[in-house]
């Protein structure tokens, strides 16, 4: 092993008991009925008529028109993984796994339960007026509508799912395979490289979203008194505000310089709202310098 690699194995070994038992892993799988499907002999029908070779061009229809109850949902979905799931855990695996801090797991695990929740209550109201909306749809695709499209109601219960799992987090030295201990010894290193790798992404979207939230408010915040000033919705500081929240609870390495960025916010918006950054130019211009002050301080990242 290079000197280097031993290094961060042996960072890891020091590293990965704290890591294991100071996050989890969450495992947030969704389904729902999409209420779009393609028909096939309506696109045929579109590249014959405008002389267009087969398979440049799709006809996807809507199979229950616009329906408000599965609109409803979709949203609902859209907004829960957005604005909670990935907002409150950091990325761990290209199989969709995330890092969620033990600090953050109440407050994650109560708002994605009521989630999970008013998601079950929407299905069931979709699910109450499906067969009608069925009967009804015919008269809006009219040459498009095939009843075959359409799952019975119990076919459609089977589309929708909301599970919420928490594997363990494994610790990097925990290898229990009987491969021999050459086999074993190569199949660590290599898992410790991987561990590294994943921690590195999880904090380094941290740092990530952390750089776009202050250079938002840094650009919406620039005034040189001319000109009108640019508008910017309350959550231009509440988001920072939730951001300083993840600098605390997200920080499973103990990272001084996320403590430092944490500390230093903290200070640069203590008493500021959105209505005086709008009124007060002398606490805009100073909140601003303050924040790019933050920004400079920032490890470098591919932004």
């Amino acid at each position: 092993m290079s000197e280097q690699n031993k290094t961060v194995s042996d960072s890891l070994t020091e590293t990965v008991p704290s890591l294991s038992s100071s996050a989890m892993l969450v495992d947030l799988q969704i389904s729902q009925f999409t209420g779009s499907k393609k028909d096939k002999k309506a696109s045929e029908q579109v590249t014959a008529i405008n002389n267009a070779d087969k398979g440049v061009a799709n006809v996807h229809k809507k199979l229950l028109g616009n329906c408000k109850e599965l609109d409803d949902i979709k949203k609902h979905v859209g907004e829960t993984r957005n604005h909670y799931h990935y907002a409150m855990t950091m990325p761990w695996s290209n199989m969709g796994l995330r890092l969620l801090t033990t600090p953050n797991y109440f407050n994650y695990h109560k708002a994605m339960t009521e989630r999970q929740a008013t998601f079950a209550s929407l299905v069931d109201t979709f699910l109450q007026s499906y067969e009608w909306k069925v009967s009804q749809v015919n008269a809006n695709l009219g040459n498009l509508f095939n009843r075959s499209d359409y799952p019975t109601l119990s076919e459609m219960k089977r589309k929708f799912a909301f599970n919420l799992d928490y594997p363990p987090l494994p610790d990097a030295g925990d290898f229990r395979i009987d491969i021999g201990n050459e086999g074993n010894k190569a199949l660590k290193e290599k898992y410790e490289g991987y561990y590294a790798k994943q921690l590195e992404n999880a904090m380094g979207d941290v740092w990530t979203r952390l750089h776009e939230s202050l250079s938002n408010m840094s650009e919406r915040l620039d005034y040189q008194g001319k000109g009108d000033k640019k508008t910017f919705r309350d959550t231009l500081v509440s988001n920072v505000e939730h951001m300083m929240g993840l600098l605390k609870t997200c920080n499973v390495t103990n990272d001084p310089k996320m403590e430092q960025a944490r500390i230093e916010l903290d200070d640069v918006l203590r008493g500021v709202t959105p209505d005086a950054l709008r009124e007060d130019d002398y606490l805009r211009s100073q909140t601003k310098q303050s924040v790019d002050e933050v920004i400079k301080s920032l490890p470098s990242i591919n932004f």
